[in-house]
């Protein structure tokens, strides 16, 4: 387990640290010094190499196409030694041709599961979801792949759960009806802005059903306490809230629960932005505590808005999150005084989410807040790799730079892993294998699945 007070020093200092860093040997190494890549797909640095588990309009063994715009995505044990991959595809409306179900235009989709969420009138059909990859580590060869979630939309990031299933959230707000996009008419039958729930282990599309109790919102991420079987979550909305889902059955989701936004301690409705005012100093912990939320499956899009008025605290389009140790860790993309990010730690309460939690309440501390001398821009994306850093996925607009992966050291220093040598999007979905040897990332546009291997730090 990763120590907590190590952990925090380390990110605390990584916030001072200037734009060329060094990298995993004694070599100086910035965004640059990465290795050039002929294929023009990741640049990587030495001693890692590449290869390509999945990519946008290739088929797929249910006879579908590989969907685009491959988002969040996380890795389990599969048979026979081979690895599960569950990946979202972020795709809505504006973006339907690049669906497992390929152009809209004089489809009768009479391939669509009857486990879709959103049919669209058998005419369009909610374009996101997930695909399952089952891939051979050995051969590096993918065994079998299928969509897995279908007739949802814009499904951005999630989290995998304790129980050996992907949570797969919609980043969006829609309701029945009709609209055109791109002159195209689309027709909604269901309303949108859920999470989903995905077993690795299915081998073909799952019942879509919504687990309304975790609110109806942009949703982001999900992480699980493992201990309690609460469910954290963000939401990427420039004044979005941090939310917690206590079920009323731990790992049984659907069956109900509480959900709550945090708040901090005598300082109600705070903003954690710091756009004008230093609110928030780094490595100062918030004392919180939980506030119930009313109307979590509303009409309107103001879940946020209302949490907020009644003393939630909101932050700077709240993105990845995961699980370090004994600490919840998230990101804000366009937090602090330089909208560049910030990252914020969660350390929950011994007595996470029952009466007894006011003796000890848990704490936020933001750990790093992006300036015009780090190396991480825009921070999205994140997990914790086996060795202890801190890998994040890049969001940013920087015109100099392409997105990239960037690692936090115990001691610190950021280092760059990779870059995007193959569009300008951001990259996405960073996970690793369940015995920690291979590292998963997705180039969110056009999509594809990459599998980076090779000379990983040994702790």
């Amino acid at each position: 387990m990763i120590d907590r007070r190590h952990f925090l020093q380390c990110i605390a200092a990584a916030t001072a640290t200037p734009a060329v860093l060094y990298g995993c040997t004694s070599t100086p190494v910035g965004k640059d010094g990465l290795r050039r890549d002929p294929e023009r797909i990741l640049k990587v640095r030495d001693g890692l190499r590449y290869d390509i588990v999945s990519q946008a309009e290739t088929p797929m063994s249910d006879g579908l196409i590989v969907p685009g715009a491959h988002d969040g995505m996380a890795a389990f044990t599969g048979d026979n030694g081979n690895i599960i991959l569950v990946c979202n595809h972020e795709l809505g409306p504006s973006r339907r041709n690049a669906s497992a179900f390929g152009s809209y235009r004089g489809n009768a989709f009479g391939n669509l599961p009857a486990e879709a969420y959103d049919a669209g009138s058998g005419r369009t059909p909610g374009p996101g979801g997930t695909t399952t990859t089952v891939w051979d580590p050995v051969s590096g060869v993918t065994v079998r792949q299928h969509l897995s979630l279908s007739g949802t939309e814009t499904n951005c990031a999630g989290g995998a759960t304790p129980w050996g299933s992907w949570l797969s959230c919609e980043e969006c707000f829609e309701n029945p009806g009709t609209r055109y996009y791109d002159r195209v008419k689309t027709t909604r039958e269901k309303r949108h802005g859920y999470v989903f729930e995905v077993p690795a282990s299915t081998q073909g599309p799952v019942e879509a059903q919504p687990i309304t109790g975790m609110g109806r919102f942009a949703h982001e991420a999900c992480a699980v306490h493992e201990a309690t079987g609460i469910v954290y979550l963000t939401e990427d909305q420039h004044r979005g809230l941090f939310y917690r889902y206590i079920p009323n059955v731990a790992g049984k989701l659907l069956e109900g629960g509480r959900l709550q936004a945090l708040a901090i301690v005598d300082q109600p409705s705070m903003r954690t932005h710091n756009w004008d005012n230093h609110d928030v100093v780094l490595n100062k912990a918030l004392t919180t505590r939980w506030m119930d939320l009313e109307d979590i499956d509303p009409d309107k899009n103001d879940l946020r808005l209302r949490g907020a008025a009644n003393g939630a605290a909101s932050f700077a389009r709240g993105e990845g999150l995961t699980a370090a140790g004994d600490l919840f860790v998230f990101t804000c993309t366009t937090g602090g005084p330089a909208r560049l990010g910030q990252v914020f730690t969660y350390e929950p309460s011994p007595f996470e989410g029952t009466a007894a939690e006011e003796q000890s309440p848990g704490q936020l501390t933001m750990i790093a807040e992006s300036d015009a001398r780090s190396l991480l821009r825009n921070p999205d994306n994140l997990t914790m790799a086996p060795w202890g850093d801190l890998i994040v996925c890049e969001d940013t607009v920087d015109s100099a730079s392409h997105c990239g992966l960037v690692g936090i050291r115990p001691d610190g220093t950021q280092y760059a892993i990779a870059e995007n040598s193959y569009s300008d999007s951001e990259l996405a979905g960073v996970c690793f294998s369940p015995d920690g040897k291979i590292m998963f990332v997705n180039i969110q546009y056009p999509g594809m699945t990459l599998a980076i291997t090779g000379d990983w730090p040994s702790g």
